[in-house]
């Protein structure tokens, strides 16, 4: 790496450094209560996997550049010089961590390590060196966004299609305007993925409700945020926002996918309307009476997996919960649970990546907690949580079926 390329790195850490950061860069004590709190150090026992490890490698750089001592005596410490090899460690660490965040729960400090790889993903952005497939996938959705007139005719099509599934689930209504789109007026505007099951559930669940609502044309997916980019974050975020207010719409829906719930509604400041999860939108329609459910269908055991987004950052928790206490027979809770819950190692972009036999070993804390409910049915409610879930079952050969919530309600309509 040469002199200018390492200046201008340096320039782009020094943009990061908030006083929040600079907090949790001075900080830790290195007391090592994080270690066991990590789903990636549950399954490969090795420090750099662990949260503090991880955040060294940005302290070290921290210390080499920022700090009067590493550049007046650069051997004391740690500090670190940034070079290819340094940036190959960046890569790991922050690309090894999901960004759930149970480590801050359990740190003394609150110390936000997720936060401080922020920085670990900036200088991997500037370096040209973070994975491609996020970028990839990044540019593409803000392409999207500025050429959004060009997609509308072929999915109004795919559309079309949709409703008929629709139609078919409803007991054979007729499919005309069961997606609506571009609905001024709407009171929800949903947003679902690229998949036809995030579009099909919702849309049997929202026309039962008898919903004044309509289709996003927009995926609510955040691949600006897992990448680590705050421009291509708000820029991906404000497509859905800025559709919202043209539409007039009181609300915006968000398919189960935690991110991209937690960016609009936590990260994206005050806005002209609400925003809310499909899974409190069901839940609010169950307790004003607009859709019924057959209660307790299931027989088979049946547990929850709080997605970290959703549950621990996002404050949804009893929700899904009621809902499967209703529909379920034999509903067990995973111990721990709620915000102390185990990460199933999939957020944060890793689904998206070419690591499968990592995130088998990462999600052993995952697998131990199924198997100890006994469940033969575990649900969740965000799409890389079930995607991740699936990767465990067939790593371990696990004899239990994965579930979306928004799918068993759909299904289970009275």
């Amino acid at each position: 790496m040469d002199n200018e390329k390492r200046k201008e790195l340096i320039g782009l850490m020094k943009t990061r450094l908030t006083r929040p950061m600079r907090y949790y860069l001075d900080l830790c004590t290195r007391c090592g209560l994080c270690y066991d709190t990590c789903h990636v150090f549950y399954g490969i026992p090795k420090k750099e996997y662990s949260p503090v490890g991880r955040a060294e490698v940005v302290r070290r750089i921290f210390k080499k550049y920022l700090r009067p001592s590493g550049k007046l005596f650069p051997f004391w410490g740690d500090s670190k010089e940034i070079d290819d090899h340094s940036m190959d460690e960046l890569l790991d660490a922050a690309f090894s961590c999901t960004a759930c965040r149970r480590c801050m729960v359990h740190c003394p400090f609150a110390i936000d390590t997720p936060f401080l790889l922020g920085i670990a993903k900036s200088l991997l952005i500037g370096n040209e060196s973070a994975p491609d497939e996020l970028s990839i996938l990044a540019d593409g959705a803000v392409e999207k966004g500025k050429s959004i007139d060009e997609f509308k005719d072929g999915f109004r099509e795919v559309i079309k299609d949709l409703e008929k599934e629709v139609a078919v689930k409803l007991g054979g209504v007729p499919p005309e305007g069961l997606i609506p789109m571009d609905k001024a007026g709407a009171d929800i505007l949903f947003v679902g993925l690229s998949g036809a099951h995030s579009i099909v559930h919702p849309a049997v669940i929202l026309n039962s409700a008898g919903a004044n609502w309509t289709l996003s044309w927009f995926e609510a997916v955040n691949f600006g945020a897992f990448l680590g980019d705050p421009r291509k974050m708000d820029f991906i975020a404000n497509r859905i926002i800025n559709e919202a207010k043209a539409l007039g719409v009181k609300e915006v829906v968000i398919v189960e996918c935690g991110t991209a719930y937690r960016i609009p509604k936590y990260l994206m400041g005050p806005q002209p309307f609400k925003v809310s999860s499909i899974v409190e939108v069901i839940h609010r329609f169950l307790s004003e009476g607009k859709i019924k459910l057959n209660e307790k269908t299931i027989t088979d055991p049946v547990t929850y997996h709080d997605p970290c987004q959703l549950g621990r950052n996002g404050g949804v928790y009893e929700e899904p919960r009621e809902i499967l206490s209703a529909l379920a027979a034999d509903f067990r809770d995973m111990t721990p649970n709620r915000k102390y819950n185990w990460c199933c190692g999939g957020g944060g972009g890793l689904v998206a990546l070419d690591n499968e036999e990592f995130r088998i070993k990462s999600g052993k804390a995952k697998y131990d907690q199924i198997v100890a409910t006994g469940a033969k049915i575990v649900v969740s409610a965000c799409e890389n949580c079930i995607f991740q879930l699936d990767t465990i079952k067939a790593g371990y050969s696990m004899d239990v079926e994965m579930k979306s919530l928004t799918e068993l309600v759909a299904e289970n309509l009275a």
